[in-house]
């Protein structure tokens, strides 16, 4: 592989490698660190699914808001690379409050609708992203039932607990509501998706972004327990808006389905129980 790696950066980038060292991470597939000729390093990212997504995503987060995400340098649906920016994952309380004030100033970044100029990607699931008046029907129309459907179609999701999640949806007008104005969201922040320096966010990785409602952004922040008290305190006063007691008490459940439901797809029954308590929450 890493031979395969060096041909295919040298012929992108015109100059020869001299080192490759596979890097953790990528779920859909496979990221090195590569040092060139020059004594630069960049990371190199190859998949089966068409990173030219991830490319478009970084550029227009880089274009529209002060998020940092890596540099991309040249990308194809085979090929990706992006400057490498050093760190690791480690979490810390100044941590946290640097990651609520960038994602505080990200979502001020706004759309008249809900959606996102062209589909995107979460993992190796595709995002249907067409310009939608109304969140609840976004939510509900373009990323439950499409994932529904696919764990469904592959015999992933039970019928038993796809029925379930379908009379779940039906009372979204009920626990749900729409935002001031759509958000520009990241929406993929989990522990892995970041890299720090132990006292601030050096990068954020691997975006699924679209325009929607900020609470989906920190419901999932909430399940993946990237962030505790400190990120949403600091969060919610940069903002100048506070969370409510439905947000945590039956919010944050509806916004979990969706990586739930991905999750069962894509790694079977470990998740089924959480599933089962989300729903249980919503009923």
């Amino acid at each position: 592989m890493t031979t395969e790696i060096s041909a295919m950066v040298h012929s992108t980038l015109g100059q020869p490698v001299t080192t490759v060292d596979e890097l953790d991470g990528g779920m859909i597939g496979d990221v090195f660190r590569v040092t060139l000729a020059d004594g630069s390093v960049i990371v190199a990212k190859t998949s089966v699914q068409p990173l030219s997504v991830e490319a478009e995503m970084l550029a227009f987060i880089s274009e529209q808001s002060e998020l940092p995400v890596p540099e991309v340098y040249s990308a194809d649906d085979d090929l990706l690379c992006l400057e490498y920016v050093p760190g690791d994952s480690t979490i810390t309380p100044a941590v946290e409050s640097d990651a609520a004030e960038h994602l505080a100033a990200l979502h001020e970044n706004h759309a008249s609708s809900c959606g996102f100029p062209f589909d995107t990607l979460c993992g190796p699931v595709e995002q249907p992203n067409p310009w939608t008046d109304s969140w609840i029907e976004f939510y509900r129309e373009y990323r439950i039932e499409p994932v529904v459907e696919r764990a469904s179609a592959a015999g992933t999701l039970s019928p038993a607990i796809e029925s379930r999640i379908r009379d779940v949806c039906t009372g979204f007008e009920e626990i749900l509501r729409d935002p001031d104005e759509p958000a520009l969201l990241h929406g993929d922040v989990w522990q892995t998706n970041i890299l720090t320096d132990g006292e601030r966010i050096t990068a954020f990785l691997d975006p699924a972004c679209y325009f929607g409602h900020p609470e989906i952004e920190l419901a999932y922040i909430d399940w993946t327990d990237t962030f505790g008290e400190r990120f949403f305190e600091r969060y919610q006063t940069e903002r100048g808006i506070g969370l409510d007691d439905d947000f945590f008490e039956c919010r944050r459940f509806a916004y979990r389905l969706y990586p739930l439901i991905i999750h069962i797809h894509l790694f079977g029954n470990e998740y089924r129980d959480s599933l089962l308590d989300t729903l249980s929450n919503l009923e």
